[in-house]
């Protein structure tokens, strides 16, 4: 079957994801500037998970552009990536009212892990389509930054009750480490 409509839906959910992000913002309570200070764990927690969200949007724009043709099980692994991510506003949220708390930071650090580990799963189940994604096949190789960037999670939640400023550090790391898009796409789209 066709990919745009995954494109299409994946799209309207992601878009979706970061006005609920931004809804939960609230405003100063007073008019003068160091009225925004206690604000300051909002907007930090709403930054990351906005870049978040648009490096997996980035992402799987180019994902999907080395593909020609979904499945069901790609649907799938699809919806379950978006479930994921659709859990990032609760988490910014926690971590932004409890000002970076131990466990509002595992529990974000959760979330962005299975997440990882719901695009690996996408990303296999494209590869997996018989025949039709060989471009993806021959982009992604090893996947060495996909594999790293669970490892980095699982390190960062290991840390969390320990120093949840490293742990949070750890994910600020991650996506740094995504920040540009998936170069190995592009050049093999490119030939």
């Amino acid at each position: 079957m066709q990919k745009g409509r995954l494109e299409a839906f994946s799209d309207g959910v992601l878009a979706i994801i970061i006005t609920i992000m931004v809804l939960e913002l609230k405003v100063p309570d007073g008019t003068r500037l160091e009225d925004l200070r206690p604000l300051i764990p909002d907007f930090a927690s709403y930054a990351l998970s906005f870049i978040f969200v648009g490096i997996y949007w980035n992402n799987h724009h180019h994902l999907m552009q080395a593909v020609k043709t979904v499945n069901g099980p790609t649907l799938w692994a699809n919806l379950h990536l978006l479930f994921w991510l659709s859990l990032i506003p609760f988490a910014t949220r926690w971590i932004g009212v409890d000002s970076f708390a131990a466990w509002p930071v595992a529990l974000y650090g959760v979330d962005l892990l299975f997440s990882a580990i719901a695009y690996y799963i996408l990303v296999r189940a494209l590869l997996a389509h018989p025949g039709e994604n060989s471009t993806l096949a021959t982009a992604m190789g090893s996947d060495f930054k996909g594999k790293i960037s669970i490892v980095i999670y699982l390190v960062a939640l290991s840390l969390c009750f320990l120093n949840y400023w490293l742990a949070y550090a750890l994910y600020g790391a991650v996506a740094l480490m995504w920040l540009a898009p998936d170069r190995r796409i592009e050049k093999v789209l490119s030939k």
